[in-house]
C-alpha cells in the first residue's frame, strides 16, 4: 500500500506543482550560472547510493558537504537559493526519486554520503532497511534545530511504528511546519 501511495501522490504532485516546478527552473536559470537541478548520490535502503535531484540552492562551486559545516554556508546560498530552500521547493524534485522507488514520501531522510557518523549510527539500529523519505519524522520535529542523535531517535521511533496513518500526519505536520517555515536554519 505504501509504494502504491508512493506512486500516486508522487505522479498527482508533479502534475500539480508543474507550474511551480517549471517557475523555479527558470528562476534559477536567471539568477545563477549552472544547472538548474543540483545532484548528488546519498544512501538508500542497504546504504546502497542512488542519485538524488533537487534544485539547485547554491553556487555551483560550493563544497559538498552539509550546510552547517560550511562556517558562513549562507553565504554560498544564491537569492533565489534563499526563497527555495525556506519554502522546501528546493526538495520538489524528489517526486521523480519516489515514482523511480529509490525513495518514499515518508521516511528518513537521506543522509549525505559523507555522513559516516549518522550513518553508522543508523545502521546499527536497522534504519537503513527502510526507503528515505522526502520529509520524515526527524524534519517535523526539528528538521535543522535538533542533534543528529535525536534525529536518529526520530528516525528509529518511525521505522518502528510505521504505519499509513502516521505518514499522513507526518504529511501533514510537514506542510503545517513549511507554512510556518519552522525548524528551517537556512
Amino acid at each position: 500500500m505504501k509504494r502504491s501511495f508512493d506512486i500516486v501522490s508522487s505522479i498527482v504532485g508533479v502534475i500539480a506543482l508543474s507550474p511551480i516546478l517549471v517557475t523555479t527552473a527558470v528562476a534559477i536559470k536567471l539568477d545563477s550560472k549552472g544547472p538548474i537541478f543540483f545532484i548528488q548520490k546519498r544512501p538508500g535502503v542497504d546504504n546502497h547510493l542512488f542519485t538524488i535531484y533537487k534544485f539547485r540552492s547554491m553556487a555551483v562551486d560550493t563544497p559538498n558537504v552539509e550546510t552547517s559545516k560550511l562556517g558562513n554556508g549562507v553565504s554560498y546560498i544564491t537569492p533565489i537559493g534563499k526563497i527555495i530552500r525556506r519554502t522546501s521547493i528546493d526538495e520538489l524534485p524528489q517526486l521523480i526519486n519516489v515514482i523511480k522507488g529509490d525513495m518514499s514520501v515518508v521516511g528518513p531522510r537521506p543522509a549525505l554520503y559523507n555522513q559516516y557518523d549518522l550513518i553508522e549510527r543508523r545502521t546499527a539500529l536497522g534504519i537503513h532497511k527502510v526507503k528515505p523519505g522526502i520529509t520524515g519524522l526527524a524534519q517535523v520535529m526539528g528538521r535543522d534545530d535538533i542533534s543528529d542523535e535525536l534525529k536518529v531517535k526520530y528516525d528509529k521511533y518511525y521505522v518502528d511504528n510505521q504505519s499509513f496513518t502516521f505518514d499522513i500526519w507526518i504529511i501533514w505536520k510537514t506542510i503545517r511546519n513549511v507554512a510556518k517555515s519552522e525548524g528551517i536554519s537556512h
